[in-house]
């Protein structure tokens, strides 16, 4: 679980997200003006900043400079703005990740995990296996049963994404949100269909699943075959 700082000057907003994040293990401190959250961003020990553009005091994209030059926190700019040119002005400002209201806490929480995994322990295995499926992240490669798999950079993103959470089902809006970047409520069928294609190409079908199991209503989990 992260200690997560939430700067957002609405507080219906801040109080739903604070209280659906505790709810979920997270440590959440939240204020609802820039330079507060400046000064707790740069001082405490925070591993995320979610932040707000439209601030009362200062814009976010300055408290977001002001945060990048004296640390390296992963932040997450959560906003309603979604013109291209302030998606990309704050990312090359150094901003990890951009979510567009509205969305929901589940998605926010994945966002969380995505930026957390891609800023966390360099020291992470490079190598996955799960049964005869091999996935070397590094090296972008994937064998089964020691076979090369001809994959599409989508297929193996979603592969490599379901292995690395081997023996959890995961839902198909995490999986949109964190292997698509695509916001909250996105199409499902989006995922079915690359599901189905990385299905074929593991030698398996939903009627007759060996790695790739589903649930209705519930989520996608990758598993080894039974012994």
């Amino acid at each position: 679980m992260a200690s997560v700082l939430i700067i957002e000057d609405d507080q219906r907003i801040r109080s739903s997200l604070a209280s659906r994040l505790a709810e979920r293990g997270h440590d959440v401190e939240s204020v609802g003006r820039a330079m507060d959250g400046v000064e707790l961003a740069v001082g405490g020990s925070f591993d995320v900043v979610v932040l707000d553009l439209g601030l009362p005091d200062i814009d976010g994209a300055d408290a977001l400079r002001m945060i990048r030059g004296v640390s390296s926190v992963p932040v997450i700019i959560a906003t309603a703005r979604d013109d291209e040119s302030d998606i990309i002005g704050v990312l090359n400002a150094g901003a990890d990740d951009y979510v567009v209201k509205p969305y929901s806490a589940e998605h926010l929480e994945a966002r969380i995990r995505a930026v957390l995994r891609r800023t966390g322990d360099d020291a992470a295995p490079a190598t996955i296996a799960v049964g005869g499926l091999e996935i070397d992240l590094n090296g972008h490669r994937a064998t089964l049963d020691e076979e090369p798999l001809e994959l599409t950079a989508r297929e193996f993103e979603l592969l490599a994404f379901l292995a690395q959470r081997a023996g959890t089902m995961i839902s198909k809006r995490e999986l949109l949100a964190e292997v698509w970047r695509q916001p909250y409520g996105g199409a499902d069928k989006t995922v079915d269909v690359h599901l189905s294609w990385l299905r074929k190409k593991l030698g398996e079908t939903a009627a007759e699943p060996r790695y790739i199991y589903t649930k209705r209503g519930v989520g996608v989990r990758l598993d080894a075959p039974p012994q």
